[in-house]
């Protein structure tokens, strides 16, 4: 069935009037009437009839107008669907760690939806290990975590690298010493399984760092309070702890350069999505002036 010869019917059984019909879709009423015979001829039924000037829809025209008419709103709602690949909409899910939701992500926020008032832009703080999983899940549509990712299917975008830094409280080094510190402890760290054991453990390594005791923790946010409550020493993203080692709170014990890199993960099946390709770009352009402004 041709698709065009439908659509002539279906404006014509809505006007039931040929002229009328042949202007709106600009043809001539000799083309309307054409389409319409082989249409009939076609379907093998009389669709619209005449009594006199006026005419009606016969009974098998008006369950082909009902069809034609879910037909057409059918292509309509595909038609909407494809323009919204093309702007962005919907919702958009950013899963991070609590650190780059509230110092990084929160400022970008309005930015974004300024840019787009159609998305609902949500913000899920979770460690890395758990961003990572939330993407590969698509519970998430991107994330931003520290350090590496080995799940499979996910591109990592690299956006910046950091120092690590092994900090302490000015009390606690006062109190029990650089060397008695090194050696005791407790090193507050990730958790086990973590993407940055690994790291961790080559660091401390490098400084010959062996603690007799250590306290395991579900994120860097938990790491550092437990440090600024003197429970022990922790090392931890420059970023994190800028602000209390400039103001005196914490104090810096070793510092590793670009020892951290900061990423952003989505799956690479979705790269292509309008939502996560117009977030990406405004993050990726974004991240530099984001970390200078901290």
């Amino acid at each position: 069935m041709d698709i065009k010869r439908l659509k002539t019917f279906q404006v014509a059984a809505e006007s039931l009037n040929l002229t009328k019909a042949a202007a709106q879709l600009g043809y001539t009423q000799p083309t309307i009437t054409i389409q319409l015979q082989t249409l009939e001829n076609e379907l093998g039924y009389v669709l619209l009839g005449r009594v006199g000037k006026q005419t009606y829809l016969t009974p098998h025209g008006r369950i082909v107008k009902e069809y034609a008419d879910r037909v057409f709103a059918t292509l309509q709602e595909m038609e909407d669907e494809l323009r919204k690949l093309d702007q962005p909409g919907g919702s958009l899910t950013v899963a991070a760690p609590e650190f780059y939701c509230s110092h990084y992500l929160s400022l970008l926020m309005h930015s974004y939806i300024t840019a787009y008032p159609e998305v609902k832009l949500q913000l899920a703080s979770h460690d890395s290990i758990e961003a990572m999983k939330k993407v590969h899940s698509r519970e998430a549509d991107l994330g931003i975590i520290a350090g590496p990712c080995s799940l499979p299917g996910i591109e990592c975008v690299r956006l910046s690298t950091e120092d690590l830094v092994l900090v302490t409280t000015k009390e606690r080094l006062e109190c029990v010493g650089r060397e008695e510190l090194l050696h005791s402890g407790p090193l507050i760290s990730y958790k086990t399984g973590s993407n940055l054991q690994s790291l961790v453990n080559e660091c401390l390594g490098e400084i010959g760092f062996r603690p007799s005791a250590s306290i395991e923790c579900v994120s860097d946010e938990t790491i550092k309070r437990a440090v600024l409550h003197q429970t022990g020493i922790g090392l931890l993203g420059a970023g994190l702890v800028h602000s209390e080692l400039k103001k005196g709170t914490l104090v810096e014990l070793h510092r590793f350069p670009d020892k951290i890199e900061t990423s952003m993960i989505v799956l690479r099946s979705r790269l292509d999505e309008i939502n996560i390709r117009s977030f990406a770009g405004m993050l990726q352009e974004s991240w530099a002036a984001l970390e200078t402004g901290m």
